[in-house]
C-alpha cells in the first residue's frame, strides 16, 4: 500500500484515474503545495488533459497554470473526506494563485460521481 504523497502514491492514484471519462476542456497544469509536513514542505504536480491525468510528479513545474496552497493537516482531512475541498477553498484553507477562472472550471468535476468513485478507491490504497 503507497504511502499517501510519495511518487509511489502519485503513480498509483494516477493509474486508477485512467477510468474516468473524458471531459473535453477539463485542462491544466496544477501545482500543488503541503505545508507543514512530518518531513517538511511537499510540492507536486499534475497535467490533466480533457479529465485524464497525464501526469502526477514530485517536484515543482516550470509553468504551472494554478497554484494550491495548503497545510498538511488539511490535506490530509480532504483525502480522507473529512473536509470538503471547496469548502476549504471558499474558508480560506486552500491558497490559490495563478488562473482562477481555469480552477474554477474544475470544480463542478470534484462533484461527479466518476470523481466521487475514483476518491473511494484512492482512500482503499492509501497508508497515512
Amino acid at each position: 500500500m503507497p504511502k499517501w504523497l510519495t511518487q509511489e502514491w502519485l503513480d498509483e492514484t494516477r493509474k486508477l484515474g485512467e477510468s474516468q471519462p473524458e471531459r473535453p476542456g477539463a485542462s491544466a497544469r496544477m501545482q500543488y503545495v503541503i505545508t507543514g509536513g512530518p518531513d517538511g514542505d511537499i510540492k507536486y504536480y499534475w497535467v490533466l488533459e480533457n479529465g485524464k491525468l497525464l501526469e502526477s510528479q514530485l517536484g515543482e513545474m516550470p509553468d504551472p497554470e494554478v497554484t494550491l496552497t495548503q497545510t498538511y493537516e488539511d490535506a490530509m482531512k480532504i483525502q480522507k473526506g473529512e473536509l470538503d475541498a471547496n469548502a476549504a477553498f471558499m474558508q480560506g484553507r486552500i491558497k490559490v494563485t495563478g488562473n482562477m477562472a481555469k480552477l474554477m472550471s474544475l470544480l463542478p468535476l470534484t462533484n461527479s460521481p466518476e470523481y466521487k468513485q475514483l476518491m473511494t478507491e484512492v482512500q482503499a490504497i492509501t497508508e497515512y
